[in-house]
């Protein structure tokens, strides 16, 4: 075990380093534009939204590296949380998700426009000006569990149809988000169907494992391919997607813990099969047939400790 008391992993990934990008050509450090003489829109992919979850940000130094360029409209590559990430120690991985807060629970105007001020609260109220001119988003994630990468669209139709025209990963979920705070997927302009603005958030697999960053440049190269910004050179995904609606999210309590070992995605078969107690309290399978999703290892009191959903016929 680590000290934070999270199980010890295997770090397979060198985080980048993300000097050359410090001044960016925005206005705002670490976030840089490119503009193509074609018309088009604006396509934005941010990295790093979790500190610690650097297969985004090997992605897109890639991809700076490889010097990318948009056929039409404009292309941003924004690192987000980068204070957080400048505390990253593949020693203690999972210990620089954040400085003060969850940079992803802090995507509401009320948030954004009160005066409470930490680490993630000042990015985000930097970043936020940008983001209100984007017209597609593509935020990078990883996992704690070893599970398959998967596609969170939100209930909103046209996020679903942007992860149809990604096509990849193969699992496509649909979740109404977090009970704790809104995600930069769920920011108003992404979830009004009345805005033709359009957020995906992709879990790339399981943190700091090299296939986890290969499929987070992969999945980037085929977003920006489906929105028009490089040609569609990508081969065809190998699986037709699958969409799974999330109907339970379980918050964990004082004495939350799995009755065995869940990695993520298992089906459990029949309804009310007990797969975890919070104290003395059974939670129980809901319906035959329920997908374990992104079971948290070490999950504190009033944080996500699993996700149920079933997939549609």
């Amino acid at each position: 075990m680590t000290a934070g008391g999270t199980p010890a992993v295997l770090v397979e990934l060198t985080p980048p380093d993300l000097t050359p990008y410090r001044e960016g050509n925005t206005g705002i450090p670490y976030v840089r534009s490119f503009a193509a003489d074609a018309a088009g829109p604006h396509a934005m992919v941010m990295a790093l939204t979790h500190g610690n979850e650097i297969a985004g940000a090997i992605a897109l130094d890639r991809l700076f590296r490889r010097g990318i360029a948009p056929l039409c409209g404009t292309l941003t590559f924004a690192f987000g949380n980068v204070a957080a990430y400048a505390r990253f120690d593949p020693a203690e991985p999972h210990c620089s998700r954040c400085i003060d807060e969850d940079f992803n629970r802090l995507w509401r105007a009320d948030i954004l426009d009160n005066g409470h001020r930490s680490s993630e609260r000042d990015r985000a109220r930097e970043l936020r000006p940008l983001i209100d001119t984007v017209d597609l988003l593509l935020d990078l994630h990883s996992m704690t569990a070893a599970s398959p990468p998967l596609a969170l669209t939100g209930m909103s139709e046209k996020s679903m149809k942007l992860a149809r025209r990604v096509g990849v990963p193969e699992i496509v979920m649909r979740d109404a988000g977090h009970p704790d705070g809104t995600r930069l997927r769920d920011y108003s302009r992404f979830v009004d169907e009345h805005d033709g603005a359009t957020a995906l958030l992709i879990e790339c697999g399981q943190h700091w494992r090299r296939t986890t960053a290969e499929f987070a440049y992969d999945a980037t190269l085929r977003f920006l391919a489906a929105v028009g910004m490089v040609d569609h050179s990508r081969p065809l995904p190998v699986a037709p997607q699958r969409v799974l609606d999330i109907t339970h999210v379980v918050a964990a309590g004082e004495r939350f813990a799995f009755a065995r070992e869940f990695r993520g995605m298992e089906i459990v078969p029949k309804a009310g099969t007990v797969i975890a107690r919070d104290g003395d309290r059974p939670i129980a399978t809901p319906y035959d047939n329920c997908v374990i999703v992104m079971p948290s290892v070490h999950a504190l009191p009033g944080q996500t400790a699993v996700r149920l959903g079933r997939f549609r016929e």
